[in-house]
């Protein structure tokens, strides 16, 4: 069974606020630097168990500042909201990169079930009942 793709390149485009997977097989793919921050996989946007997470809103004009390698495994996005907490892996990388459309028109179907916006961040308000990390 083959490993996880890694990608071969890694390109930030800050005008159109997309990130760009180059992989060995040629495939590319562009993803949104909304997209990223929403599916973060930080703890506690993703909570500590099923049904914990919290649905990241507001993201639309947010910004990768930079990206910092974490060993030999995962990335970490430092966001212009200051967003820092989340390790995205490769696996989890190439698998946002492939499953871009389903996953995207999913969050949107759950931004607008729950009366949320991509503009308004509905997550910085005090969390009820806390889990340690700062929000």
């Amino acid at each position: 069974m083959p490993g996880t793709p890694i990608p071969v390149e890694i390109t930030l485009h800050q005008k159109s606020r997309r990130l760009e997977l180059a992989y060995e097989d040629s495939q590319r793919y562009l993803l949104d630097f909304e997209y990223l921050r929403v599916f973060t996989p930080s703890a506690e946007a993703r909570g500590h168990a099923p049904g914990q997470e919290t649905l990241q809103t507001g993201k639309r004009h947010v910004l990768i500042d930079r990206i910092e390698p974490v060993g030999a495994y995962a990335l970490r996005f430092v966001y212009s909201d200051g967003h820092d907490s989340g390790l995205y892996t490769w696996d989890l990388l190439h698998n946002l990169a492939t499953h871009q459309e389903e996953l995207w028109a999913e969050y949107l179907k759950r931004i607008e079930s729950e009366g949320l916006s991509r503009d308004i961040d509905s997550t910085s308000r005090p969390a009820s009942g806390g889990c340690g990390h700062k929000h």
